[in-house]
């Protein structure tokens, strides 16, 4: 192996990098697309019988299975066509009503995506009015007497039966719990909605009737009666959770609903289902009998609460009937109505028909008009001595009643106002004028309507504003309603100033803190839509005011946020942001850390997505340098991974966004300045070195001619800073890569000795490395990343001048030393691809000319001009490496290695074949041998051998390069047996 002599190939760079280049065909775009259909020709011979016949070819062109792009152009995609394979016509008889209701697809006439639905308010209702009193409950347990009848019961006796089961509500059936808490009452209403579905299921129809009629009552003792029901949603004794019973109970109403639908409209599916828009024709007469039982049913409650609770429930099955049915259901329901006494009970009865009203026939708009009328004819009632009593009596003062139908009110009128002409906004306006301006009808008219149509009356909101009673509603919730439909809908502009001189007069007097900034808050939005940085500047003056006082800031930190990103969505200009007199006094109010952090955060983002070009301005400078420490300061052992990564690539962005042109020494002193004060977070150190670098490179470019000694101090600086920052590191591989990038530089800046100085570094450094690091939390080996980062190095390390007190190639042989002496994992073979890796680099140096240079950087191919010694030294060292490789491999054979064996022998090969001088005939041969032995044991890739060896040939046609033909001609593919 010692005996094998190392010359490289004399390479003609220029000619190569020419043979290299591919060849530029015309495309003719008019025929070609990406995405286009693929359509192949298949060519098939046939054979004729006789021998000597020609044989003829017919070509045709047959178009491939669609893929899945190739299908999205014609419209289609195998999940739609699976989709209309699978959905078949079959409906077997013995489908459940459940399973039913899943699989249909009613074509209603559809709300619209710009309606609230009940569901987004159902949650807000029960966390809101909650109550701390006890509760009580009737559940009905049913009846023992009822037994199974036989098949030969007569019709009578089943018919008798089923009406004693509809008026049986003697005690055995009924269980009173009293002393609920909240939470109590809300798990007995879910066992009511369960014992219903499962009632249901076990076809107890009745039974699940007195469910439905009996969530609604209470037992009462009375005298001379043994038992007297009432309705639950008829009590009020517990008023402030009225409006989460109300949402309970109705949940209860709803299943019953859909269970009753279902099963009428299975009923019609024999033999065919009902079309997606069916009419009462359409229905047979079973279904229709059906029908009609239960409404006969629902008559024969006597109470009017839940019978019209019930009867609104099944609203929806008045299409089996008759064409009209829902409509007239819906206005004789609204008519009864008025027959409730209670104001409270009657709105939310209201609410009731309107929602199912909705979802049933949204067109159906007269119905929903009479209801919020009548709402305001009976509105009187609130003030009446009957309701004055009760609060008295439950000790509720008239604003928290008030509260009670805001939800109920807010509904109803969103009902009203879905796409209603702008004419009925007028009409309510006037009515509610009529009522003298009340203010809780004027708040949810503010609410339920456009907020362009509220915009647009914005003056005459605010005039019936000032005209109302503030005893019930206070004013500044009446302006906090209109400033949600300003901040999102434009006022004329001529009464734009005047709008919010008179909101701002009443929301300064607001003394709680709490109502303030909940108002003041949303009136920001407003202000910074339509109004310069001058009235913003006032609004937080006048917050300021009002929440620094017995440090009220501390409770109102989520409003505060809000005024902050408002500020931040309409104001980019961040000079003129941050001159603002109160601006930076407004975010010293967030003095709780995670808060005042999350701020800096948010105006960050803000500034990085719209600050467009790089800023030197004083004012922004200080600004971001403080909130960008504010964020470096919250930094503390405990902090995540992430969170000190997202807080790095803030402060970067910030950094990246600085820039003094060509007033370079400015831009270093804040480099400086910008390491002592973002120290604990090592991304940003290394953002602040690659910008000294490119510093570096830019005051290269700008001098470029007029290299003066100021320039190159100047550069020397830069790289002094890198010198000195880099060893604060704690990622050894940022080190390393950092000491490399940052000799590159001082290399491109004729900095030699810097330049010397920080490879050497890198070298020195070699040996600290781990054999694991962490990378996201988990331990991976070390030996990729420091094979690759010798390679990068390695590539450097060509144009790299010896020093001349240094000896020849001292870099390189300090390298491979290091490379030599640095502990290895067991079993691998990381330091003999370092010395395959290094055989090309020697064998470049050893060129007459180098494939890349530094201008005015004078590398090795100069300095020794190809003198005999310098050529001499790199083929010992190169036969030094070879040798070391052979070497490896030999003890691999006796290992069970033999596919690393392969891989290796195989790598080797290839670098010889591309950078030795194969006219030496033991080289040659040394080729040969190491091909067949990766070859051996079949474990080299057949692809890459054929590939290499078709290059070997097309290269061998060459003049100078005639000689692997012999090489080729012995070079075959083996495989293992």
């Amino acid at each position: 192996m010692a005996s094998v002599q190392w010359h490289s190939r004399t390479r003609k760079y220029e000619s190569e990098l020419h043979m290299c280049r591919l060849e530029v065909l015309a495309v003719e775009f008019s025929e070609y697309h990406p995405l286009k259909a693929i359509t192949v020709t298949d060519s098939k011979s046939r054979r004729g019988g006789r021998k000597g016949s020609t044989s003829s070819s017919s070509s045709s062109s047959s178009s491939v299975a669609p893929d899945p792009l190739s299908s999205m152009l014609d419209g289609t995609d195998p999940l739609s066509l699976f989709a209309a394979v699978s959905e078949t016509p079959t409906l077997p008889h013995s489908i459940s009503a459940g399973e039913l209701g899943r699989k249909r697809k009613e074509k209603e006439e559809e709300v619209g995506s710009d309606f609230e639905p009940w569901s987004s308010k159902r949650g807000e209702i029960l966390s809101r009015f909650t109550t701390t009193e006890k509760l009580s409950i009737n559940l009905f347990m049913g009846s023992d007497k009822s037994k199974a009848s036989s098949p030969s019961s007569a019709v009578s006796e089943k018919v008798r039966t089923r009406l004693e089961e509809l008026d049986d509500l003697e005690e055995g059936s009924q269980r009173e719990l009293l002393n609920l808490s909240q939470q109590d009452y809300v798990n007995r209403i879910e066992e009511l909605n369960q014992s219903l579905k499962e009632a249901w299921g076990s076809d107890q129809k009745v039974k699940a009737l007195k469910i439905v009629i009996q969530c609604r009552k209470k037992k009462i003792l009375h005298q001379n009666f043994v038992c007297q029901c009432s309705k639950l949603l008829s009590d009020t004794s517990v008023i402030q959770f009225y409006p989460s019973k109300f949402v309970l109970i109705t949940d209860i109403l709803d299943t019953f609903g859909g269970l009753v639908y279902d099963r009428i409209w299975s009923m019609c599916a024999d033999p065919h289902p009902l079309p997606e828009s069916f009419s009462a024709d359409d229905v047979n007469d079973t279904a229709k009998e059906t029908c009609l039982n239960w409404f006969f049913k629902i008559a024969s409650i006597r109470e009017l609460v839940p019978r019209l609770y019930v009867e609104a429930a099944l609203l929806k099955c008045n299409r089996f009937l008759t064409k009209s049915g829902i409509q007239e259901t819906l206005q004789r329901l609204t008519a009864m109505i008025r027959g409730i006494g209670d104001p409270l009970v009657a709105v939310y009865a209201r609410v009731y028909l309107c929602r199912v009203g909705m979802e049933v026939a949204p067109h159906l708009k007269d119905s929903l008009n009479k209801n919020f009328f009548d709402l305001l004819a009976s509105f009187r009632q609130v003030h009446g001595e009957s309701v004055q009593n009760l609060l008295v009596l439950q000790r509720v003062e008239i604003p928290i009643y008030l509260t009670l139908y805001s939800p109920a009110i807010h509904w109803i009128l969103q009902c009203v106002a879905h796409r209603a002409p702008e004419v009925l906004l007028t009409e309510m306006m006037d009515r509610c004028k009529k009522l003298g301006n009340n203010a809780l009808l004027l708040n949810s008219v503010m609410w339920a309507f456009r907020a362009e149509f509220v915009a647009t009356r914005a003056t005459d909101f605010i005039g019936m504003i000032k005209d109302c009673d503030e005893a019930g509603f206070p004013k500044h919730l009446l302006f906090a309603s209109l400033g949600r439909s300003l901040s999102v809908a434009d006022p004329p502009e001529s009464e734009r100033l005047s709008i919010l001189n008179e909101a701002w007069k009443v929301i300064t007097k607001v003394r709680s803190p709490r109502d303030y900034i909940n108002c003041a808050e949303i009136w920001v939005e407003f202000t910074c839509r339509h109004f310069t940085k001058r009235e913003v500047n006032t609004v937080l003056a006048d917050i300021i005011k009002h929440i620094t006082p017995d440090r009220a800031f501390e409770d109102a930190y989520p409003q505060l946020q809000s005024v902050i990103k408002k500020i931040l969505t309409y104001f980019h200009d961040f000079s003129g942001l941050f001159s603002m007199e109160k601006f930076l006094p407004f975010l010293d109010m967030f003095q709780k850390d995670s808060v005042r952090v999350e701020v800096c955060k948010s105006i960050m983002e803000v500034f990085i997505k719209h600050q467009q070009e790089p800023t030197r301005d004083p004012v922004i400078l200080n600004a971001l340098l403080h909130i960008c420490k504010t964020m470096h300061d919250s930094v503390n052992a405990l902090m995540l991974d992430d969170e000190k990564r997202a807080l790095s690539l803030l402060i970067n962005g910030f950094i990246r966004m600085v820039s003094f042109g060509r007033d370079f020494e400015q831009q270093l002193s804040f480099c400086v300045e910008a390491r002592a004060t973002f120290c604990n977070l090592e991304p940003v150190i290394i953002q602040l070195i690659h910008t000294v670098n490119q510093l570096a490179m830019e005051t290269r470019h700008v001098m470029k001619g007029n290299h003066s000694r100021k320039t190159a101090a100047f550069v020397r600086a830069c790289a002094a800073y890198s010198f000195i920052t880099i060893p604060s590191l704690t990622s050894i591989f940022s080190r390393l890569n950092l000491y490399l990038l940052s000799g590159q530089v001082a290399l491109a800046n004729q900095c030699l000795s810097q330049a010397d100085a920080f490879l050497k570094a890198a070298v020195s450094l070699l040996p600290e490395v781990p054999r694991t690091i962490s990378i996201e939390g988990k331990q991976r080996s070390s030996e990729p990343f420091l094979l690759d980062f010798i390679n990068n190095f390695l590539s450097t390390l060509l144009v790299v001048p010896d020093h001349p007190e240094q000896g020849v190639l001292y870099l390189v042989r300090g390298l491979l030393n290091m490379v030599q002496d640095y502990t290895w994992e067991d079993n691998s073979d990381t330091k003999i691809r370092v010395y395959i890796s290094a055989l090309p680099l020697l064998a470049a140096m050893g060129q007459e000319s180098y494939l890349y240079t530094i201008p005015k950087v004078d590398s090795n191919e100069t300095l020794y001009g190809g003198d005999p010694k310098f050529i001499a030294e790199i083929n010992k060292l190169c036969e030094t490496l070879i040798s070391q490789v052979l070497d490896h491999l030999k003890g691999l054979g006796r290992d069970e290695g033999v596919r690393r064996q392969g891989s290796l022998a195989f790598s080797l090969s290839g670098c010889l074949l591309a950078h030795g001088d194969l006219r030496n005939n033991k080289l040659n041969q040394l080729v040969v041998n190491l091909w067949n032995l990766s070859h051996k044991h079949g474990f080299c890739d057949t692809r890459t051998s054929v590939r290499t060896l078709e290059y070997i040939k097309h290269q061998a046609q060459q003049a100078d390069m005639s000689h692997l033909s012999d090489v080729t001609a012995r070079l075959s593919l083996q495989s293992r047996a």
